[in-house]
């Protein structure tokens, strides 16, 4: 089996096991799929450089950080034509972890992560609210993320 001709069976193998537990030593995942660690190390760089594998590093609990308010925010534009300079304002709050520009109500879609109401209202209406081009918001408050996960991979 092959993805876009640059993945096989041993890749998807891999890639089952390093996003279920990405901190598994390449001997152990080399022993579980059947090749040596050498083979491994390889495919991992080879998936990184072909951006299967995207970005290293720990997840951080928000909450631990005193982040405490999950927020999805949609975003109405004045005119599609400015949302490249959307999202160039966007991108300098720290607290807005994603973005997507999207289909449906809103042109852009993003996901903040605030200390509290206060601090969400100051990021909303003294940050968001003030870039130009975005015409109106619409906020919703997580009241807990039940699970999260990535994509299956399927060998």
């Amino acid at each position: 089996m092959t993805l876009r001709n640059n993945l096989d069976d041993w890749d998807l193998k891999i890639l089952d096991i390093i996003t279920k537990n990405a901190r598994i030593p390449f001997k152990d995942v080399a022993k579980e799929v059947g090749i040596s660690r050498a083979a491994v190390h390889q495919r991992v760089n080879r998936m990184v450089d072909l951006e299967v594998i995207v970005g290293s590093g720990y997840h951080i609990n928000p909450k631990k950080v005193d982040f405490k308010t999950c927020t999805y925010i949609g975003i109405f534009l004045e005119k599609g034509g400015l949302f490249s300079e959307v999202v160039k304002g966007l991108e300098e709050i720290p607290e807005i972890v994603e973005c997507h520009y999207t289909t449906g109500a809103y042109a852009i879609f993003i996901k903040v992560y605030a200390k509290d109401n206060e601090h969400l209202k100051n990021i909303l209406s003294g940050k968001i609210q003030k870039i130009h081009g975005v015409a109106s918001t619409e906020t919703f408050i997580s009241l807990e993320e039940s699970f999260k996960r990535t994509i299956p991979v399927q060998a």
